[in-house]
């Protein structure tokens, strides 16, 4: 039998190993839950879609008479955006945190800031 302490001092560190094991996160995952936060607590204001490439999202906005320009990873989210990806180019909102208006998002899982554009119909 071990005494009381030592075992206390085990299931503690087993504890511990677990927390920190369980809290351990995928890149992939951190970037869901950023865009869950910026989702849920985000205001809206108008952006541009810049261009889109390789699985990202290029867009820019203006807060407070401040320019930004940013990127998204949309490779996850090919499910949400439309078939021709290059028709979301143009105006579009976006969500940011009024706390950081540099983290921002244009599409997440339960809302899209893009305005795609209807294809071509042969008219002039």
């Amino acid at each position: 039998m071990l005494p009381a302490g030592i075992a206390a001092g085990v299931l503690l560190l087993l504890l511990v190993g677990w927390l920190f094991l369980r809290a351990r996160s995928t890149p992939a995952e951190r970037e869901r839950k950023r865009r869950l936060l910026v989702y849920s607590q985000g205001r809206i204001c108008d952006g541009n879609v810049l261009d889109f490439r390789d699985g990202s999202l290029y867009y820019s906005y203006a807060i407070a008479g401040v320019e930004y320009a940013a990127s998204q990873d949309v490779s996850s989210l090919s499910g949400i955006l439309p078939p021709d990806p290059v028709s979301v180019i143009g105006p579009g909102s976006v969500k940011y945190l009024a706390r950081n208006p540099a983290n921002s998002i244009v599409v997440c899982e339960h809302w899209s800031g893009l305005r795609a554009r209807p294809r071509n119909l042969g008219l002039s």
